[in-house]
């Protein structure tokens, strides 16, 4: 690895170099949250889920997530990248129908709204923690789509193998 270099200019966003850029600057961010380990654990290590530039943090209680949230927003900081909160949501994941109502999330002063399901990487997670709706919606998508080839899949100049 080289030593660090500070970038003067900022990168057009059709610069070739840009989503390069980007993904270092966010792989630093994201390993900076994962030193705080009092985050909610997949496989043992991870509290914070990202794919491109959609982040979920995870926890274990509100207060989790918030600490996480603050770290992530010290970390994005120090590399120039910003959290949108108009288009950041928190959702709290527990069987309890009361569990985070009385707590509230801000990043810089804009509150971040709190949501009851949300979809990452087409599966819809509720705050109840369960999979019938997506269960459910994933069966109409399956239904849309085998009514929509039907005719063709029964058609006579398909070769029966």
């Amino acid at each position: 690895m080289s030593d660090m270099f500070p970038i003067r200019n900022s990168l057009k966003q059709r610069d070739a170099l840009s989503p390069l850029v980007f993904n270092f600057a966010l792989d630093y961010a994201i390993r900076r949250v994962q030193v705080n380990q009092a985050g909610l654990k997949l496989n043992g290590s991870h509290q914070l889920l990202a794919y491109a530039d959609d982040l979920n943090i995870l926890g274990v209680s509100v207060h989790t997530v918030k600490e996480n949230a603050e770290a992530l927003g010290v970390a994005t900081k120090e590399t120039r990248l910003e959290i949108n909160a108009d288009k950041s949501k928190y959702m709290v994941m527990s069987r309890d129908q009361n569990a985070g109502r009385s707590h509230s999330m801000k990043n810089d002063n804009s509150s971040i709204e709190r949501v009851e399901e949300f979809k990452y990487l087409g599966t819809t997670l509720t705050n109840q923690i369960s999979i019938q709706e997506d269960v459910k919606n994933r069966l109409k998508l399956r239904n849309a789509c085998y009514y929509s080839v039907q005719k063709h899949l029964s058609s006579s100049l398909l070769s029966k193998i």
